[in-house]
């Protein structure tokens, strides 16, 4: 249930986020979106910005990006349950560059029901914890997307 984009054919960039929630994107309006550690480049106003390390957004928030060409570079993308609190000075420090992204069914943010990690625009990472939902983002994808687990063994990260 964790799956890598290396290649832009099936995106116009990295990290593309309507492009790629687009098969799940009716199932995620149940949750917030936590991002922290972003660089993007966007030529719209969003509710993200370079003055705070770190955002909690509502689904209606979170659509704007959605809707948007903004272009995610790095970051951590989480939807996470609404009732969730969090320390946001915490999580400000986490870092896209972590090796834990490269780790199948690790996490940075434990309470994630989905993972999108944005690489240095050349690989987005997502980790579901929802089958259901994983399976559908895998059949819309089909061959374009690669298990992280069969990505390691081709490229193993160091711990």
């Amino acid at each position: 249930m964790n799956w890598i984009i290396r290649s832009t054919k099936i995106v116009k960039y990295h990290t593309n986020l309507h492009e790629i929630l687009k098969p799940i994107w009716e199932d995620l309006n149940k949750y917030n979106w936590l991002l922290t550690d972003l660089d993007f480049i966007s030529d719209v106003e969003l509710p993200i910005n370079f003055d705070h390390d770190c955002f909690i957004l509502d689904s209606k928030e979170f659509e704007i990006i959605y809707n948007s060409e903004v272009q995610i570079i790095w970051g951590i993308i989480s939807a996470i349950p609404k009732n969730c609190k969090f320390n946001v000075d915490l999580l400000g420090k986490l870092s896209s560059e972590d090796n834990k992204i490269w780790q199948p069914d690790q996490f940075l943010i434990s309470e994630s029901f989905l993972e999108i990690v944005a690489f240095d625009s050349g690989y987005t990472i997502l980790k579901f914890t929802d089958k259901k939902l994983s399976d559908k983002f895998k059949n819309h994808f089909g061959k374009e997307v690669l298990s992280l687990e069969k990505f390691n063994q081709k490229i193993p990260y160091e711990n």
